[in-house]
């Protein structure tokens, strides 16, 4: 059986991974990068995406909405939709889970690849495409 069946914290570990049906991740931002969005317009053909707020706020444009989720609430991004997030409080940390599939968890990771650059092609590899 691969990966693990419980995890104590999913702060630096993920629970479920490339052989599971989904993944999910505790990330967290600062919220002083100075970037509007940590995710730019971007849409998955194939996979829906979620989140769920522990702590701070959420800003989120899923098609053609713009939102704020604050703690204890979810927002979804089902396949095929344009979406984008970021850290809607200047200066404030926002904690968050994110619910993916193992194909988005594989574009996150070649995305922070060192060297990666040609980011439309590393989107289209993963069924994915770079909007904006």
């Amino acid at each position: 059986m691969a990966g693990e069946l419980f995890v104590p914290s999913l702060t630096d570990t993920d629970l479920g991974g490339a052989d599971s049906d989904f993944v999910i991740v505790e990330w967290s931002d600062s919220g002083d990068s100075g970037y509007e969005w940590i995710a730019p317009l971007h849409v998955h053909h194939s996979d829906d995406e979620a989140w769920y707020v522990l702590e701070g706020t959420l800003r989120f444009r899923i098609a053609d909405e713009v939102f704020e989720a604050g703690a204890n609430s979810a927002a979804l991004a089902p396949k095929g939709t344009p979406h984008s997030y970021g850290n809607a409080a200047e200066g404030t940390t926002a904690r968050y889970l994110l619910v993916m599939t193992p194909r988005i968890q594989a574009l996150v990771r070649a995305l922070h690849e060192p060297g990666a650059r040609d980011y439309p092609a590393i989107f289209r590899a993963h069924d994915s495409e770079l909007l904006s």
